[in-house]
């Protein structure tokens, strides 16, 4: 918290209230009073120089203060009069009393400054480039999956291969093996018999 040296009492009108604020800057007062709007350029909100009104602000910094701004009595005073006697009349009934019907003359609303057209919203971005991005993605991840599956086939396929060919090559070296020894033993006995 800033120290009270430092500190500025600012006030703005809150209803029949007037709020006040000890904070360090008018930033600080507009977050005080919870407003995304600048009062002090609207000339809502004011710095106050006034000592007395600034004692109990200054004691408690940053704690907004609510002060009536005049009697009951004065704050009716201050309304804006009644709708003209030209106001069209409606009966109604008196609900307090339960009374008969009777008259009452309907308040035409106060006339307010027209308020500036509110700009139109900004469309809602697209989500095509967003949508066409993660059909490529998935297409992307489709084409290398498949292509992983087939190489697993042709793995396969390999294995198998691999494994007809050293069995054909067991029965194939057996054989030969099997005629070189056959060969061997008539060799053999061929050649004892020569030396006599």
């Amino acid at each position: 918290m800033a120290r009270a040296g430092k500190l500025k009492v600012y006030r703005t009108a809150a209803g029949f209230h007037d709020a006040y604020v000890a904070a360090p800057s008018q930033k600080a007062a507009l977050a005080a009073w919870g407003s995304d709007h600048d009062l002090f350029a609207r000339g809502i909100a004011e710095l106050v120089t006034d000592a007395d009104l600034s004692a109990e602000p200054l004691a408690s910094p940053g704690v907004v203060i609510k002060r009536s701004r005049g009697t009951t009595a004065e704050q009716i005073a201050a309304l804006p009069a009644r709708a003209p006697a030209t106001a069209r009349k409606t009966e109604v009934a008196d609900e307090d009393e339960g009374g008969p019907r009777r008259s009452r003359a309907k308040v035409a609303p106060t006339p307010t400054p027209a308020a500036a057209p509110k700009p139109k919203p900004k469309p809602k971005p697209s989500r095509r480039a967003l949508e066409a991005a993660e059909e490529a993605f998935e297409a992307c991840e489709s084409e290398f999956r498949r292509t992983l599956r087939k190489i697993a086939d042709r793995e396969a396929a390999l294995a198998r291969e691999r494994r007809e060919l050293e069995r054909s090559r067991d029965r194939a070296v057996e054989k030969a093996r099997a005629a070189v020894e056959d060969e061997k033993q008539r060799y053999d006995d061929a050649l004892a018999e020569w030396k006599g």
